[in-house]
């Protein structure tokens, strides 16, 4: 017998099969069509997004910009917005994006192993006061006992 009946929660037999999913993993879902266009976008968004293709989209703009110069200012906006900015920074943003996401798989996994590590303790209290639980009932067997025997006693010589 023990003093409190332990429910677990049932969410706990869901986390023991569960990890936290990570941006790689979100392309392998879906049909096989849906997971090919998934791994192709992925590939295709690790490749632009690099500061290696970023440096080499600067240098392919470069090609465009003596014939902007040439057209005079106009010319030149609309080189720096329409060719260089939306070529170089496009790389730019997508590498910020990988770090931003790989930060985020971090984050979540440490959130994870934290909520395993209070689980643990959590289970670990429980069993301490089952323990506890166990001496508190002895000790109330031993005073039931104890009182029991003063009890009747008392009675007796009376």
């Amino acid at each position: 017998m023990t003093l409190y009946a332990h429910v677990p929660h049932p969410h706990l037999k869901h986390r023991e099969a569960a990890r936290p999913a990570t941006v790689d993993e979100q392309y392998d879902r879906g049909t096989p069509i849906a997971r090919f266009n998934s791994a192709l976008a992925v590939a295709i968004t690790k490749g632009v997004g690099s500061m290696w293709c970023a440096y080499a989209f600067a240098v392919l703009t470069l090609f465009g910009l003596p014939g902007a110069i040439q057209a005079g200012v106009a010319g030149l906006v609309q080189w720096i917005a329409q060719t260089f900015l939306q070529l170089v920074l496009l790389s730019i943003i997508l590498v910020g994006q990988n770090v931003q996401a790989a930060a985020s798989d971090k984050r979540a996994l440490d959130t994870y192993i934290d909520a395993e590590a209070i689980l643990h303790e959590a289970q670990q209290i429980h069993l301490h006061l089952l323990e506890q639980d166990k001496v508190l009932l002895a000790q109330q067997a031993m005073l039931n006992e104890l009182l029991g025997g003063a009890a009747s006693g008392r009675e007796e010589g009376s």
